[in-house]
């Protein structure tokens, strides 16, 4: 089984906890990691340093736009296309007057398969995870209105939104070779980020 179309849709309470919790486990020190070089970064002790990790996040966020989009993605997962935050960090970028950023290639991330899963798992987790991000956002004067709308929350609420896609997740059928190309997807997100930021941390170094 090698298209995600062949992939049936069979919530399964038993499995709902194991496949999330395997995914967090799985990807603990990669997650780690990047959210250390993040820090470094500090983002929010300046709007400069601010607009660094933006440009970065402008980057991922436009690289994933294709999967956000996928027909048979949003077939097994109604709803996919709007969790884009594409449009949101585009004018979070505007708002503080950067230039659109080149860099990062769509052809690092899978436009077919089952581990694409893995990548939105990273995207929509970076989502509930930037409830921090949001509130420090707000010390250099930023928030859902300027300059923060991809780290704001989503209307329906930050919790809610997140249950929403993990129901999704955890009711997909997966045999054990789609498991783990899943597990991999989601490695590969957090290495393509962690890449970003070693890159820019090594261009501002110079």
């Amino acid at each position: 089984m090698n298209e995600i179309t062949q992939v049936d849709l069979k919530p399964s309470l038993a499995d709902a906890p194991t496949r999330l919790a395997d995914l967090k486990q799985s990807t603990r020190s990669d997650h780690q990691s990047v959210d250390d070089m993040v820090m470094e970064m500090a983002p929010f002790d300046s709007r400069a340093n601010y607009a660094r990790f933006l440009r970065l996040q402008y980057i991922f966020h436009k690289a994933m736009l294709p999967l956000y989009q996928a027909k048979d993605l949003n077939q097994l997962m109604p709803g996919l296309a709007a969790r884009s935050r594409y449009d949101a960090v585009s004018k979070d970028l505007a708002d503080l007057g950067c230039a659109i950023p080149a860099g990062g290639s769509r052809d690092e991330i899978p436009q077919t398969g089952i581990s694409r899963i893995g990548w939105l798992y990273v995207c929509e987790g970076s989502s509930l995870g930037a409830a921090f991000l949001f509130k420090a956002a707000a010390g250099i004067g930023l928030g859902a209105d300027f300059g923060a709308r991809h780290l704001a929350a989503h209307s329906d609420g930050r919790g809610r939104h997140w249950r929403e896609f993990v129901t999704q997740v955890n009711g997909l059928s997966l045999d054990a070779s789609e498991e783990q190309a899943v597990r991999d997807g989601a490695c590969a997100a957090f290495a393509f980020f962690r890449n970003l930021l070693t890159v820019e941390a090594a261009g501002n170094a110079n």
